[in-house]
């Protein structure tokens, strides 16, 4: 990656309405700015999947957590990790499958398309990663 390629940015969200739309289009800017002025490869799928990761993520923090929340992007590599923050110590588990349950699939979601998760407890709070590779898998466009 150019050295003067934007490989982080972070945003600050207060749960403001409109602050999870405004999050999934900071997204869009970062991975849209990498592609056009630093020559980066980004599919569709990749920006799509990323939008929607975010969402799902600064979701859960904001519903689950009292306080302030941190949105941070970074590009490592082929892929892209995107970083919830929130107060809440509690680290997420995803529930069992329950095709008659209404909502919280958020974290079912997005563990079923990043390629790699994590969830940490930090001094004050906890931290969850998502990555996704910016370019698709050729494995994955297989129609036969």
């Amino acid at each position: 990656m150019p050295d003067d390629a934007p490989a982080e940015m972070t945003v600050a969200l207060d749960g403001a309405v409109g602050c999870i739309a405004d999050a999934r289009s900071s997204a869009s800017e970062f991975l849209t700015r990498a592609q056009r002025e630093h020559g980066l490869p980004v599919s569709a799928r990749a920006m799509d999947l990323t939008q929607l990761v975010v969402s799902e993520l600064v979701t859960n923090a904001l519903k689950y957590a009292p306080g302030p929340v941190m949105l941070q992007l970074r590009i490592t590599g082929g892929s892209v990790e995107i970083t919830v923050w929130d107060t809440d110590p509690t680290l997420p588990t995803a529930r069992s499958a329950d095709a008659g349950r209404v909502g919280q699939h958020g974290l079912e979601i997005v563990m079923a398309v990043v390629q790699g998760f994590e969830a940490h407890r930090e001094p004050v709070g906890k931290r969850i990663t998502g990555r996704l590779a910016l370019l698709d898998d050729p494995l994955l466009d297989f129609d036969g």
